[in-house]
């Protein structure tokens, strides 16, 4: 068989034609190039920013401690359980705080997601991303700086992330005027004398 010899054409150099201000620029092989390759670059503009609406005032942003402590407090009011909020800042290269509580059910732990999601946007956190395990059995809520995770109680024991950040400090997150009582209604300390 005779070797077929193949020649690759380049294509023509463009001459300046008539009422043309410049002359096409060419790389090495004879392929035009873009105009705007060669042009002296700048920074990219910045984001705009995010304008209120006509007579509303844009919402402040907390800091990444208050975002976290309103995330548990959400929990809370959902009925999660054993919130804890740990600050793994310096710790951890992915986020600042991580909240853990555990659920009762599939689908309250979806709600909690859900409303931690809601939180979040109001507080001008909106969630990067939602997750959840084929059982829903560990639910998780990523604000990148802080990350929310919902456990069913057997599984949160499995993987005990509380341990895992043993060293971190934990924040208080409850409310200053949540009361705790127990079964018989009373204050912690108080005891009652009925007879």
């Amino acid at each position: 068989m005779a070797k077929r010899e193949t020649t690759r054409k380049t294509p023509a150099r463009r001459t300046k034609a008539a009422g043309s201000e410049s002359t096409p620029k060419v790389d090495p092989d004879g392929a035009p190039t873009c105009p705007e390759a060669d042009a002296p670059r700048s920074t990219p503009p910045a984001a705009p920013k995010p304008r209120a609406a006509a007579g509303k005032k844009a919402p402040t942003r907390p800091d990444t401690q208050t975002l976290a402590i309103e995330l548990a407090r959400s929990m809370h009011d959902d009925k999660c359980t054993d919130i804890v909020v740990l600050d793994v800042r310096g710790k951890s290269p992915i986020t600042d705080f991580v909240v853990i509580g555990s659920g009762t059910s599939d689908r309250q732990m979806h709600g909690v997601v859900q409303n931690v999601r809601k939180v979040g946007d109001k507080l001008g956190h909106a969630a990067w991303r939602s997750d959840a395990d084929d059982q829903s059995t560990w639910l998780l809520a990523d604000f990148v700086d802080v990350i929310v995770h919902v456990f069913e109680p057997n599984i949160r024991a499995h993987y005990d992330l509380e341990m895992l950040w043993g060293d971190a400090k934990r924040v208080e997150w409850e409310r200053p005027e949540a009361v705790v009582r127990n079964r018989a209604g009373l204050r912690a300390g108080e005891v009652s004398f009925d007879h």
